[in-house]
């Protein structure tokens, strides 16, 4: 099948083939309250903006520098959150899996796997993903060119699914910082499947002596500007109501404010890019 006809397929009626489609929630599930704010907020804007959106939250955090940082609310609870969220608004919904053994416990709730960029050569886990049938959202790893990532989609569709993304989030660049080659963009599309942009973690400052990572947020709308203009199918945004107060990743969250406005300039920037 067509790249765009499983995307149909995912967003229903949501789908809109002339605008990009959005991935967006807080860094982790911390409780209920949140998702239910985020998620009501964020559909509304879509709907208004006609933008298709998939709702994001880890229900596990396994990659935190520091083993005292928030890890998450428990496995079962954070999925039964997430399923949730997806019944309450008839969203898609997807989250992190960190092994093959997630795979399948994680598809059960959710409509997309995504594979976190440092695992994103480990056949295991791929093959796990790809076997639930579930759309599989590969993070490109920090450590690998556009090019090399035909090798991750390779496995997926080699596996009999399909329904494979790929999502550029940045190249490790000295110690502490990441930079955005935009030519991957193109690059990884014609891999023949649909490319994501995640314009927070992309502005990570990692590897901090602090053991939180720290980011760059104010530069969230030029990453999420510049991924529309060379052709990014989707927009991966991680949002919070208060990132100061962000059980993860708030030092790159987007204010959950300040997302309407964002929208609404991507959505003009993308009719020029198709007119």
């Amino acid at each position: 099948m067509s790249a765009t006809t499983h995307l149909k397929s995912l967003f229903k009626d949501q789908y809109n083939p002339d605008n990009f489609f959005l991935i967006a929630g807080p860094c982790v599930v911390e409780d209920e309250a949140l998702l239910m704010h985020v998620a009501e907020k964020v559909s509304g804007i879509c709907k208004r903006l006609n933008i298709p959106y998939m709702f994001k939250a880890s229900y596990r955090k396994a990659n935190r520098t520091s083993i005292n940082s928030f890890s998450g609310v428990g496995d079962v609870e954070g999925l039964d959150l997430l399923q949730k969220t997806k019944e309450t608004f008839d969203l898609p919904v997807t989250t992190d899996i960190h092994s093959a053994a997630e795979a399948a416990m994680a598809a059960a709730y959710v409509d997309v796997l995504q594979i976190p960029a440092f695992l994103c050569r480990q056949t295991d886990i791929l093959l796990a993903a790809a076997e639930t049938g579930k759309f599989v959202n590969v993070k490109k790893g920090q450590f690998v060119s556009g090019e090399a990532m035909k090798f991750a989609v390779e496995k997926i569709k080699q596996s009999g699914n399909d329904k494979v993304w790929l999502t550029e989030r940045g190249t490790t660049f000295g110690y502490q910082d990441l930079v955005v080659d935009y030519r991957n963009i193109p690059v990884m599309r014609e891999h023949g499947v649909p490319v994501v942009m995640d314009c927070t973690h992309s502005l990570q400052q990692p590897n901090q002596t602090s053991g939180v990572t720290g980011g760059n947020p104010k530069l969230i709308g030029t990453i999420a500007k510049a991924a529309i203009a060379t052709g990014a199918d989707g927009i991966f945004i991680e949002t919070h109501p208060d990132p100061s107060k962000a059980k993860s990743d708030g030092a790159n969250m987007l204010h959950l404010d300040l997302l309407e406005g964002l929208l609404e300039q991507l959505v003009r920037i993308r009719e020029v890019v198709k007119s």
